[in-house]
């Protein structure tokens, strides 16, 4: 597969909406942060082999999101003065 900077986009993209969707704040918050620091810690990357690698734990990350998002879901606690 060839890795385009649109695909980069697309999956820098899904992850933010996927961590967007985590009901407990903190969680949501720390995941967002997380991306946004990789990715800008990453966007001096040249070599095609690394940031092949990190795409593809970029979507090892997402599937992890989705399955957490689904869980806490499932134990939502109440929501905290802040939201």
């Amino acid at each position: 597969m060839a890795l385009t900077r649109s695909n980069v986009l697309k999956l820098y993209k899904d992850l933010l909406r996927e961590a967007s969707k985590f009901p407990i704040y903190n969680y949501r918050m720390y995941a967002l942060r997380r991306i946004r620091d990789s990715f800008k810690t990453n966007s001096t990357l040249s070599e095609s082999e690394m940031i092949t690698k990190h795409y593809h734990e970029g979507l090892q990350m997402l599937q992890t999101i989705k399955r957490q998002v689904i869980v806490s879901t499932l134990y939502k606690p109440e929501k905290l003065i802040i939201e």
